[in-house]
């Protein structure tokens, strides 16, 4: 455990450390470990204004299906004046988880490829939401693996929206769960790592190009683009 924060707290100028711990093709942790060294986060966590959630999402840790990472990418949504955002488009069956209670999955089919997992914020009835675009792989590495047939970088397992998702088996069915219990959970440290956060414009949109509502964990090596 001690070995792993020291690792959480590699300066950014250390580049070639960084990249000697995205090549490692070992669990950090265990399953359970992992679960002992974190706790439930409750919903008023998730009730607060969206660039606000979308921040103290960041070092947090989601759990699926027997994996987990820790999240190091978000960008916020910020509802019906945000253009890029699906609730600009107000309340439709897609849309429905956005505008509902806080603290609940909304995942959407993207590229008719892609599943995206978002963290829906604001209090009930207030749209918002945080896309999680990537996380660094925790447990569960050869499950990861094997559902995305890939045989490179652990940190590339999971550094993007599409890619997290497939890697913890995370599909459209788990829309509308709850992330405070369930198998889909967020969970957050109980000694809390480290970091400085950075914000930038936020990727792949068209509109509303221009406001920085990305958030990254400056310097990680996990991210979907640096």
């Amino acid at each position: 455990m001690l070995l792993f924060y020291r690792k959480l707290q590699i300066p950014d100028n250390n580049r070639h450390l960084n990249d000697e711990r995205s090549s490692i093709n070992a669990d950090s942790w265990s399953y359970a470990t992992l679960l002992r060294a974190t706790r439930r986060i409750p919903i008023p966590f998730y009730e607060r204004p969206t660039v606000e959630v979308a921040k103290s999402l960041l070092g947090c840790v989601l759990f699926h299906n027997l994996s987990a990472g820790m999240v190091v990418e978000v960008e916020a949504y910020l509802g019906l004046n945000d253009l890029a955002a699906h609730a600009s488009r107000g309340l439709t069956d897609r849309t429905r988880a956005i505008f509902g209670p806080p603290g609940r999955a909304y995942v959407y089919f993207i590229y008719g490829m892609h599943e995206c997992l978002n963290v829906v914020a604001e209090p009930d009835g207030t749209p918002g939401c945080v896309l999680v675009r990537a996380l660094e792989p925790l447990t569960g590495l050869a499950d990861m693996q094997k559902r995305r047939s890939w045989k490179g970088k652990p940190c590339m397992l999971t550094n993007g929206p599409g890619k997290l998702t497939q890697a913890l088996a995370i599909t459209r069915d788990q829309y509308g769960a709850r992330l405070d219990s369930g198998s889909l959970q967020v969970r957050q440290w109980k000694s809390r790592p480290d970091f400085q956060i950075e914000s930038s414009p936020r990727i792949g949109i068209t509109k509303h190009t221009e406001l920085p509502l990305r958030f990254t964990w400056k310097g990680h090596p996990c991210l979907s683009r640096r």
